[in-house]
């Protein structure tokens, strides 16, 4: 059964470090991840080599939720990070692999994502909407320099 790969490329103001930690944190992935209208919950977080992660979408509207999760394949704090998802819907199979580029620039860091094996359900134009509304929030979350107090 055919799936989809989405290419995204982003240049944020923000360190590396910051941009990384937002893809290893709980609280901050429940912050920038869901697309528009959605919620997240993190059900598990083990960020590093071998751990895995689980996590969960609620539409806001329906309250419908859908589950994914996977395994870190790849942990290079500040500069690589490329994990496995599955979703829990017997009607979304495979196993999509998410990789994430992270390159320091003079103006923050370049990121790119790629994302593989997007289940033949899913439009690859939707799929693309969904990463530039979670891409614009990763934005909002990192780029802001607010001093400590």
């Amino acid at each position: 059964m055919p799936t989809g790969t989405v290419r995204l490329h982003r240049v944020l103001k923000a360190p590396p470090q910051r941009v990384f930690r937002a893809f290893t944190e709980p609280a901050a992935m429940c912050r920038w991840l869901p697309p528009y209208g959605f919620t997240a919950a993190v059900q598990q977080m083990d960020a590093r080599l071998g751990g895995k992660h689980r996590m969960s979408f609620t539409n806001f509207g329906t309250g419908q939720s859908h589950s994914f999760g996977g395994e870190y394949l790849e942990f290079v704090p500040g500069e690589r990070l490329r994990y496995t998802d599955s979703f829990d819907d017997p009607n979304l199979p495979g196993t999509m692999t998410v990789s994430v580029t992270l390159k320091a620039v003079v103006c923050g860091t370049e990121l790119q994502v790629v994302q593989e094996g997007i289940p033949e359900a899913i439009p690859a134009e939707m799929c693309y909407l969904g990463w530039q509304e979670s891409l614009e929030q990763l934005a909002k979350l990192v780029e802001p320099e607010i001093p400590s107090e």
